[in-house]
């Protein structure tokens, strides 16, 4: 048993080789073939955006617009909320009668159309002041550069410039 001992005592003493580690893998390499640079991150513009009494007189026609809406949708729901009409009593055909009612209420549903598009260019044009609060007003998400003034001042929630505009549109 003396023996069994000393022959477990020197195989745990002897140092265990290291394993080899794994030749790294490397793509073959393939001659007269070009390898195409990596694309560049997106660049910013080296101007560094529009002046303050620039973002202001977009605040401004930002605001007019945004006025407009708002009347525009309380004209709306004016409309929708107009009780008047359904005076069908004196048609004299039963015919009559639904088509008046089916105009009517093909007249409601275009408005209710007509004033969801509203809400949503009034939240484009509310994240257009916040982007002009933030100073990042007038650059492209796209490409990062500053988008033209003319753009801005006839599409004052842009945030694409034109030839970013042009590419998603194809």
């Amino acid at each position: 048993m003396a023996k069994k001992l000393t022959v477990k005592a020197k195989r745990a003493a002897k140092p265990k080789p290291a394993k080899k580690a794994a030749p790294a893998k490397s793509k073959p390499v393939r001659r007269g073939v070009k390898v195409a640079p990596k694309p560049a991150a997106k660049t910013v513009s080296l101007k560094k955006g529009y002046n303050k009494s620039e973002l202001e007189h977009f605040r401004e026609i930002i605001l007019d617009k945004r006025k407009q809406i708002i009347e525009e949708l309380e004209l709306i729901h004016e409309s929708l909320s107009d009780n008047t009409g359904g005076d069908y009593f004196e048609e004299s055909s039963p015919y009559s009668l639904h088509m008046e009612q089916g105009t009517d209420t093909m007249e409601k549903e275009k408005n209710y159309l007509l004033a969801a598009r509203q809400r949503k260019f009034l939240e484009y044009l509310d994240d257009a002041i916040k982007r002009i609060d933030r100073r990042v007003y007038g650059f492209c998400q796209d490409c990062g550069k500053l988008i033209d003034k003319a753009r801005l001042e006839a599409v004052p929630h842009a945030q694409l410039c034109i030839a970013c505009k042009l590419k998603r549109g194809q």
